[in-house]
């Protein structure tokens, strides 16, 4: 089956502005996990994220992105570690506070930690997003997926074949124009649209 495709639309500006009002400030709440991992929390609404850093980024990284999914209703959280036993902790730590489901989202090479996890431990993701990654979707789970990249960079032409190729009947793609690639996406010039399209799919899940 060929997968769906975000579109692009105009941009709601609210969507950062009023999350901002709504979480306070943007640092997030550093806390430690089981296993001893560590990572920053955002929000407190009854859907969980779990946010996996690019290389040469950390949890804090991603404060302006986690604000505004906090502000949509979302228990967030950044694990400091981008490896696959953090993700697990992190999930484990929300399904452990009350929280019954739980996406992931990993940027670049943060995405190999998120894959593993879709493969190994299917039944703990609710859905999965993966900006500029590229790897084997055939063994992942058949939760919801949307893989997203820029229209210029080379990871473009992977996020496209793993839509087509990963199991499930809800995934779907969507590019972002220029050539950003990984968190960088979100911080240049179709960040807004980019963060439009991730927080659509995620509401439309929930």
């Amino acid at each position: 089956m060929q997968p769906s495709i975000v579109r692009r639309v105009s941009v709601l500006v609210t969507v950062m502005a009023l999350s901002l009002v709504a979480c306070g400030g943007t640092a997030g709440t550093p806390i430690e996990l089981p296993g001893g991992t560590a990572a920053r929390s955002w929000g407190d609404g009854p859907y969980g994220l779990v946010l996996v850093h690019d290389i040469g980024h950390d949890a804090a990284s991603w404060s302006a992105q986690a604000v505004a999914f906090a502000g949509r209703g979302m228990t967030v959280l950044a694990v400091e570690d981008a490896d696959a036993d953090a993700v697990v902790n992190a999930i484990t730590w929300l399904l452990g506070s009350g929280i019954e489901r739980v996406a992931v989202l990993g940027a670049g090479a943060g995405s190999v930690a998120v894959l593993t996890v879709g493969a190994e431990r299917a039944e703990l993701v609710d859905q999965m997003i993966l900006i500029s990654a590229t790897g084997d979707v055939a063994t992942l789970g058949a939760f919801p997926k949307l893989f997203v990249a820029s229209e210029q960079e080379g990871a473009a032409a992977d996020a496209e074949r793993m839509a087509t190729e990963a199991r499930g009947d809800w995934n779907a793609l969507f590019l972002a124009p220029g050539s950003d690639s990984g968190q960088a996406i979100l911080a240049g010039a179709a960040g807004e649209a980019t963060m439009e399209a991730v927080v659509r799919r995620l509401e439309e899940r929930r």
